[in-house]
This record gives C-alpha cells, sequence and structure tokens, in this order.
C-alpha cells in the first residue's frame, strides 16, 4: 500500500463519499490510488480548482458533512484559495488536500514550487501540516477532519509527489510516533444556570422583544418558534440563516440588512429587547441603537461572543441546547400591538414585494423573475444566489417553506460560487432539485464552464434538474448601483458594461436544455418549463439594469440623491435615456408601493 492509496482508504473510513479536484502532476500519487480504488471515494472533476473549492464549500453547506477537495501543487494549489476563504467565513468544514514538489526539490526554486504552508496558514489557521514521512499519517488527515468538523473551518493537508509514492507504513509504539483514532465527538454545550436565569430575566422584562437568528439556529427551528410564540417576538434572519426558519410564519420578517426587509429594519430600530441566536450579523447599523435595547447572546463560539451589539447577557452554547434549557425559564407574554404589528408589517411588505414586481420594466423586471419563482418552488428545493444584484432578490423575494435550504457566499460575498454551490449540492442530494440565481457578470466570470461539470455528471443524479438563471442586464449591476448611491458617481461604462452572451444557446450546445426570455409574459412559462425539464436548463432572462436595489432603510431623499446622480452624468445604453433611467428608479422609491404612502411611519428616520 502507498502512501496514496492509505489517504484514499481514510477518507472513505472518515466516510467522505467525494473529492471535489481537478488533476494536476502534483497529485500524479493520488490519482493513480484513484484508479487502484475504482475511484472511492468518488473524483469529481471541476473545470477549474476554484470551482472545485466552491462545489466542496456547496457540498457541506448543503451535506452538514465535511466538504473535501484536491488541486496539484503551485497554481493548483493556489487556485483553491478564493473557495477555501469562502467556507472559512462562512464557517463551513472544508479540508483541502494539496500536492507538493518532491522533498528534493524544494528550497530550489523549482518548478511549480510555493511556500504552500506560508501560502496557507491564513486560510486554514487552525490546522495545515506537511506529510513529510509516512508515519504521520494517520494522525495528519484525521486531525484536518476533526478540526474542520469541530471548529466549522477550513483545514489544509499538503502531500509531497514523492511521499505519495512511498510504502506506507503505520506509526509505531515508539518516541516521537504520534498513533491516532478515527472519528470525531458531538458535543452540545449548555451555559451555566446562573447566566440563563440573568438571560431570561432580560427576556422576560421586555415588552417589546426581537430575535435575530443565523445559520447556528437551524439546528433549533422548533426551539426558535416556541421562544417567538412565548415572547411575542418577532424573528428577523440574517442572510445565511434565510433557511433556518420557514417564511410563512406570520411574525418571521425575512431578512436583514442592506438586502434585507423593511419589516426586519423597524422591528429592530422599534424593539426594547434582543436576543441573537447563532449569528455574527457584521451590520450594526441595522442593529437596535446601543442605549434602545437590553440585549442577550446565543452562540457557539467563545471567539464570536459579545461581538456586534453591547449584550447585557452572553451565553455561550449550542443554540438548540441551550433554548431548550432557556425556555422553562421564560414567561408568556400576550400577544398585544407589538406582535400585531410585526404581523401587519410583514404581511404588507410581501404586498410591497408583489407591487415591485408588478413594476414594468426594460425588458423584463428581475424582481419579476424572481417573485415568479416564489409560487412555484418545490418545498425541498436547494437554493444558491451569486453575489451582485441577484442576491438582493433571493434575499427579499423567495419564501422558504417545507425543507427548503438556501445559501450564498455570505462573509466573503465573492462571484462565481452560486453554479458551483447547486452542483455540489447535487452531489450531495441528488434526488432534490436545485436552483442557482446567478447574475451575467458571475457567469461569464466561470459559471458557464462549470456548465459543463454538469453536463458531465446530470445522468448520475436520481433527479436530474439543476436550474441556472441567468439575469442578464449587461451591466455589473450591483457595482453599478453602489457607485451611484454610495458614490454620488455615474455608470463608468468601461468598467461596468459587459457583452450580451447567449447563455441558454451554449447550454443547448452542451447538451443542456434552455430558453432565453426577452419579455414579461414569458417568465412564468420559462420557469415551468426548466421545473419540469429532464436534464440541467439554463434560462437566459433578459433583464432591466434600471431597477434599482433599494435598500429597507432608504429615505426618499437618499434615492433622490440617486436620480440625480443618474440624471447628472449617466451615459446613455441600449436606447435607455437618462430621463427614463429616472423614472424607473422613481417607480421603485421607499412608499411608492406602501398602501398608505409611508414605509412604516419611519420614513424621514
Amino acid at each position: 500500500m502507498k502512501v496514496s492509496d492509505y489517504v484514499l482508504q481514510r477518507l472513505r473510513e472518515w466516510e467522505v463519499d467525494h473529492v471535489f479536484s481537478y488533476a494536476g502532476d502534483g497529485i500524479n500519487g493520488l490519482l493513480a490510488a484513484w484508479g487502484r480504488a475504482d475511484n472511492q471515494p468518488k473524483f469529481v472533476q471541476a473545470r477549474h480548482e476554484e470551482m472545485a473549492a466552491f462545489e466542496a464549500v456547496g457540498y457541506a453547506k448543503f451535506s452538514g458533512k465535511v466538504g473535501v477537495c484536491a488541486a496539484t501543487s503551485g497554481p493548483g494549489a493556489i487556485h483553491l484559495l478564493n473557495g477555501l476563504y469562502d467556507a472559512k467565513l462562512d464557517h463551513v468544514p472544508v479540508v483541502a488536500i494539496v500536492g507538493q514538489t518532491n522533498r528534493s526539490a524544494m528550497g530550489g526554486s523549482y518548478q511549480q514550487e510555493v511556500d504552500l504552508l506560508s501560502l496557507y496558514k491564513d486560510v486554514a489557521s487552525d490546522f495545515c501540516e506537511m506529510v513529510t514521512v509516512p508515519e504521520q499519517l494517520p494522525n495528519v488527515l484525521d486531525r484536518a477532519m476533526r478540526t474542520a468538523y469541530s471548529r466549522r473551518t477550513v483545514t489544509a493537508v499538503i502531500i509531497p509527489a514523492d511521499v505519495q509514492e512511498l510504502d506506507y507504513s503505520p506509526p509505531t509504539h515508539a518516541f516521537k510516533m504520534v498513533p491516532s483514532s478515527l472519528g470525531t465527538a458531538t458535543s452540545a454545550p449548555v451555559p451555566a444556570d446562573a447566566d440563563l436565569t440573568r438571560a431570561a430575566e432580560v427576556l422576560n422584562a421586555g415588552e417589546k422583544v426581537a430575535v435575530l437568528i443565523g445559520q447556528g439556529a437551524r439546528g433549533a427551528r422548533a426551539e426558535v418558534q416556541e421562544l417567538a410564540e412565548l415572547l411575542g417576538a418577532g424573528v428577523a434572519k440574517a442572510l445565511l440563516g434565510k433557511d433556518a426558519l420557514p417564511d410563512d410564519l406570520p411574525y418571521v420578517t425575512g431578512a436583514i440588512g442592506l438586502l434585507g426587509t423593511r419589516p426586519s429594519y423597524e422591528l429592530m430600530m422599534d424593539c426594547d429587547t434582543l436576543l441573537v441566536v447563532g449569528s455574527s450579523f457584521p451590520y450594526s447599523q441595522f442593529l437596535p441603537e446601543f442605549d434602545q435595547a437590553r440585549a442577550v447572546q446565543i452562540e457557539i463560539d467563545p471567539h464570536n461572543i459579545g461581538m456586534r451589539y453591547p449584550f447585557e447577557v452572553n451565553l455561550v452554547g449550542d443554540a438548540k441546547e441551550t433554548l431548550k434549557a432557556l425556555l422553562p425559564r421564560l414567561k408568556r407574554k400576550k400577544h398585544g400591538a407589538w406582535r400585531k404589528k410585526i404581523e401587519k408589517d410583514t404581511a404588507r411588505w410581501w404586498e410591497v414585494m408583489e407591487g415591485r414586481a408588478a413594476v414594468e420594466a426594460d425588458p423584463v423586471n428581475p424582481e419579476h423573475v424572481v417573485h415568479s419563482l416564489d409560487a412555484l418552488l418545490p418545498d425541498d428545493v436547494i437554493l444558491a444566489a451569486d453575489s451582485g444584484s441577484a442576491a438582493n432578490w433571493y434575499a427579499r423575494h423567495l419564501r422558504m417553506r417545507g425543507t427548503m435550504r438556501g445559501s450564498l457566499s455570505g462573509t466573503l460575498a465573492t462571484m462565481g460560487p452560486g453554479v458551483p454551490y447547486v452542483i455540489g449540492a447535487k452531489f450531495a442530494h441528488p434526488g432534490r432539485p436545485a436552483i442557482a440565481i446567478v447574475g451575467d457578470g458571475a457567469m461569464q466570470m466561470n459559471g458557464m464552464a462549470e456548465l459543463i461539470t454538469a453536463a458531465k455528471y446530470w445522468q448520475e443524479w436520481q433527479d436530474p434538474r439543476l436550474i441556472v438563471a441567468v439575469l442578464n442586464n449587461q451591466d455589473l449591476n450591483q457595482v453599478t448601483w453602489e457607485m451611484r448611491a454610495m458614490s454620488g458617481a455615474p455608470q463608468f461604462l468601461p468598467s461596468q458594461a459587459i457583452p450580451d452572451v447567449p447563455y441558454a444557446d451554449f447550454a443547448r450546445s452542451i447538451g443542456l436544455g434552455g430558453v432565453r426570455v426577452e419579455k414579461p409574459d414569458q417568465v412564468e412559462a420559462a420557469w415551468r418549463q426548466a421545473l419540469g425539464s429532464d436534464r440541467p436548463f439554463v434560462i437566459d432572462f433578459r433583464t432591466d439594469p434600471a431597477v434599482p436595489p433599494i435598500p429597507p432603510h432608504a429615505t426618499r431623499d437618499q434615492a433622490e440623491a440617486v436620480v440625480s446622480s443618474i440624471v447628472k452624468g449617466d451615459s446613455d445604453r441600449g436606447g435607455m435615456i437618462k430621463q427614463g433611467i429616472k423614472a424607473k428608479v422613481q417607480e421603485f422609491l421607499p412608499g411608492r408601493h406602501h398602501g398608505d404612502g409611508a414605509t412604516g411611519g419611519r420614513s424621514e428616520k
């Protein structure tokens, strides 16, 4: 047995089913071992190492298991980094196995020699080791797996090419040998009784309780619902926690933040008590004023406790078990004006979204595209959104229900993970449909090439439906709007305008399904066609770049300032004159579609 054979054997013992990778001579020993192992665990060939890392992230996010990716030395290892940072920043367990030049060449400025220990020391700061002798295994691989699981982070194992080819010999019962055992223990820490009592006192004293949950609350759905009912609270969700609680509950206000909803914003601005569960939501301007609310935090990672807000009580513990211990200490509150306002504001928000989706655009309103999907979503769908304006519409228009799952690059906010996320999801759940909503910028960056990966593997999936919806507006739209809103700068065409590409035609050329949509009345039919397809499907939606992602806290004055910057400096594009853009923005100004003409009574603020 070679070292490379043992690595694959140990991965199988860890119940690793897939490794997302791309070949290179720095891992030739591992590739040969895959051949001897009858491709177990399954080698999934991406088009690029960055995509392999994103697919491992998507697999880990939607399976709950460690995602494993592998790459050759030098350029392959470098290419993995963006996907690995996406995993690290979103607290996703991923293990990278990376090749290296032969030990004899190290320090010789050899071809593809990169100091990988230095390169990976940040992204894999919790555990990054190089295997130089066979006896380091299984310990190095076991610790990489255990650390990734227990700390929800990235780890790396570097194996020089010549070490992969050595005969494997295990550590012996001798000095400076490190044996290892398989597996990892699960734990669910609970805070001390005294801390739970203090937290209950704060929550019981409040009259207007707001709850903010993140992905750390995903396993505590029933407990969060029970708490919200006890306290008459509203619940807002950080974007990575979008699937932690169903949106069909009347007190769930939806996403929070720049991509969030108006009722979530008002929930935070008007509450007198705040409970944060399993979230490290960073934008404190969307939380209550510092002297406004008493606050409690539940967080499993002591390293993240006490951040983001001046919490009065910090509870370090597992969300589910901590809430189970906390609930008996809470006193039931009457569902009075506070809860009624939350439910009224939330119901009104969905009417606003329906109104915004109905606004005419040239040629198609992107909000109409995503809003039309909402009612058609299968209850077991897996959703991914890419970074950009697509994330706005994913956050605001799609309502989670049933066993739906959804994610995006929440913290790194990198472009490009939308398509590989759903590919990773399909390997985790081959019997469930998956949908990615991506902008044309991300699609041109890497999404089109990764459709080839879908074409390579889709016939292995029990449910072949993998749908990629491209919001094709020929503009790097989110940055265009950020320049207008934050810098007062007009659209800079040399940086922002991108070519029109026939995405659906490309999909059909590689054996997938595809259709182009250029009229609003074609939108729903296209979604139904894709959802009924017997293979992966690409919908090329020609959308209007002048539909603004107005943030939920924007005032009319702020939005008018954006209009002024457009009228002063924007160049004409595609027949859309400046005044046409101005009219489009005014259609979406705060208050326009609120039945009472106001934005929850806080429009001036």
